[in-house]
């Protein structure tokens, strides 16, 4: 199946963008798609071989599941890869545009319980949430 390519603009410089995206601290701050999830607890060994783990649940504690993968390769402030549980791969990209402006692509093999569209929006939700968080902080 043919991968699912994502990106956003965040006006931070880079340096700001990787510590948000790759610190517990803040991904349990930005790691949901929507105000009806939250993201209670991140787990982030950020090395080749290192797994994450990111707990996503409903706020109304009627769902809930593990976000979890091993990476593939990291280089800081430029590239993540990982593969998931499932083996899915999963491509991160971190452009700097200019001193105080960051483009991140992400790059994913959709799973094929559910709809391209609905994967791309889900992921998108939560890149979204990022530049949101990112640029208020």
């Amino acid at each position: 199946m043919e991968p699912i390519k994502i990106d956003i603009t965040i006006l931070k410089p880079i340096s700001k963008v990787w510590e948000f995206f790759t610190e517990p601290e803040h991904i349990t701050r930005w790691n949901f798609a929507n105000d009806i999830w939250m993201c209670p607890n991140a787990e982030n060994d950020l090395q080749i071989g290192g797994e994450f783990n990111y707990r996503m649940e409903a706020k109304d504690q009627s769902f809930g599941f593990d976000f979890k993968g091993t990476y593939d390769e990291v280089f800081p402030f430029e590239k993540l890869k990982y593969h998931l549980e499932d083996g899915r791969k999963v491509e991160v990209l971190f452009e700097s545009i200019d001193a105080n402006t960051t483009k991140v692509f992400e790059i994913f093999e959709p799973e094929e319980l559910e709809s391209r569209q609905m994967q791309r929006d889900g992921w998108y939700g939560i890149l979204d949430n990022f530049q949101k968080y990112a640029e208020n902080n």
